[in-house]
């Protein structure tokens, strides 16, 4: 199946993939990344490989049985969105402690236009507990694969990563508002690496980070 993916998006598509080797090739690594629709997840996950990556899949996705079959075969972690799901935190820690990558989207959601969405803060509480390092990847070019499909056309498919940090909370205490401005922090690293039209939400966001430490 990985086989298949990986030689229908190369035909598909034409994926820019420089930057590919900027992702470590070992030991634990949240991957955060913007979410524009279905594209992405398969081709990132086998065009990554043989680096193992699991990521977060909202639970009614696997009311198809063949889309939950193919998330079961990537060892994809359900989750129960609008709610603090413990049991998919606690899977996403192991993922980490394995030394395998951690794929997630701070959206929390899919953009289909390509523009950033505001991020949610569940990535916090990860990343902190985890201590893994974080390393931004922005994409885009996948908003067009539908429309492109029906003129029989390739898909350009960009990808950029960024530099690798570790989210700090410099020793202060934890609350609603300080974990949103992290998230945002994370999500602006992300936004750094795309076009401007494609920033969405952090089209305006130039502030020095204050809670990430670079490497």
């Amino acid at each position: 199946m990985n086989t298949v993916i990986r030689l229908g998006t190369d035909i598909l598509c034409r994926i820019d993939k420089r930057d590919f080797p900027k992702v470590p090739a070992r030991g634990p690594l949240i991957l955060v990344i913007n979410h524009i629709g279905s594209l992405e997840v398969p081709l990132l996950f086998v065009h990554l490989q043989p680096r193992k990556m699991i990521g977060l899949a909202k639970i009614e996705t696997w009311d198809s049985k063949f889309i939950g079959w193919l998330f079961d075969l990537w060892d994809a972690i359900p989750v129960r969105r609008g709610e603090a799901d413990l049991e998919a935190i606690r899977a996403c820690l192991q993922v980490l402690k394995a030394g395998d990558i951690l794929a997630i989207a701070p959206e929390g959601t899919r953009s289909y236009n390509g523009r950033l969405l505001l991020a949610q803060p569940g990535i916090v509480l990860i990343a902190l507990r985890s201590g893994a390092p974080i390393l931004p990847m922005a994409h885009w070019g996948g908003e067009d694969f539908s429309s492109n499909l029906k003129k029989l056309k390739r898909t350009d498919f960009h990808i950029r990563v960024g530099k690798l940090f570790y989210l700090d909370a410099k020793g202060e205490r934890m609350n609603g508002e300080i974990r949103q401005a992290m998230a945002d922090e994370i999500m602006s690293q992300i936004a750094a690496l795309m076009p401007e039209d494609h920033r969405g939400e952090y089209a305006n966001c130039k502030s020095p980070p204050k809670y990430l430490r670079f490497s």
